[in-house]
């Protein structure tokens, strides 16, 4: 599905991935924030965002600045972030919609299937269940 999103993106001159849309929407309707508070927004580490604002600000779509201690940086849309919104806030709305009619096309929920899986991931890692499987020395 996330190639199919790509596919469409770059169909619509749209140079961006899948994985920075929700973090330019969010910046979008709540302005300027840390790091630490956008990747809590949306639910990934502080890792990983840093690594998607890096990627961002190369694109030049966010720019950052010095927050209120040395250690925190504040990202901001710039004006081709703001351009982009638009589309990537129909995209968002347009996929959420895909993904019921698909759901309601299948036998068994997607949306069923993927909180399923959450939670027992959430019981038990996925990186433990391939460790189990591993033997004990390279």
């Amino acid at each position: 599905m996330d190639a199919e999103i790509v596919r469409l993106y770059t169909e619509r001159g749209v140079d961006v991935r899948p994985r920075h849309t929700m973090p330019l929407i969010r910046l979008g309707r709540r302005g300027p924030m840390t790091i630490r508070k956008l990747a809590e927004s949306t639910e990934v580490t502080h890792s990983a965002m840093s690594q998607t604002v890096a990627s961002l600000r190369g694109d030049g779509l966010v720019t950052t600045r010095p927050g209120a201690d040395a250690r925190t940086r504040v990202v901001e849309l710039t004006d081709a972030g703001r351009e982009l919104l638009p589309f990537l806030e129909a995209e968002w709305r347009a996929t959420e919609e895909a993904i019921t009619e698909l759901d309601a096309e299948l036998p068994y929920s997607f949306t069923r299937v993927v909180e399923d899986m959450a939670a027992a991931l959430e019981h038990r890692s996925f990186r433990d269940r391939i460790a189990d499987r591993l033997p004990d020395a390279p």
